[in-house]
């Protein structure tokens, strides 16, 4: 198991964390209207966050929060779904993973964008410890941006958690 000073001293870059998953919408996974549930294309999402999160802590994850999950177009029944995802940022034990999915109707080729969102995926070892991550080393001009705007979205989650923490129940 990776020790703090082994961590700071192994980063990985982005590119190693970068995952795609493909999936046919089928009639189960869609509504009466033939489009895929929302709570299915969540599930792919995580799973394709997941993974990107797992190549890069080399250890089991779990889902810490999923934020900014946006629903452009919909995915229809016999539409290629497209996923790809990066580790953003490593914050010492948890990581934030964005995920992009797109759709390809694949008698036409036509591509759309369908859906973003960013997840916090928190690594753990084999007695459910929280890990120490190695750092991630952004080498794009998009791989520095998305590096910068995760540690905006890190302090929005921060603060947004205190205000919910202190405030009564409803």
């Amino acid at each position: 198991m990776m020790v703090e000073s082994e961590a700071l001293l192994n980063p990985r870059r982005v590119s190693e964390s970068q995952s795609e998953y493909y999936e046919v919408c089928l009639p189960n996974d869609a509504n009466t209207l033939g489009n895929m549930l929302g709570g299915r294309v969540m599930h792919l999402v995580d799973l394709c966050g997941a993974i990107a999160a797992i190549r890069h802590s080399r250890c089991a994850v779990v889902t810490a929060s999923v934020d900014q999950m946006t629903f452009l177009h919909p995915v229809r029944i016999g539409e290629l779904v497209k996923l790809k995802s990066q580790v953003n940022r490593v914050f010492r034990t948890s990581m934030e993973v964005g995920v992009k999915v797109w759709v390809e109707h694949l008698h036409t080729g036509e591509q759309r964008h369908t859906s973003s969102a960013y997840l916090t995926f928190v690594a753990l070892d084999r007695a459910g410890n929280r890990v120490v991550l190695p750092q991630i080393v952004p080498e794009t001009p998009e791989e520095q941006r998305r590096f910068d705007e995760a540690a905006e979205r890190r302090a929005y989650r921060l603060a947004s958690k205190d205000k919910t923490k202190n405030r009564p129940n409803d």
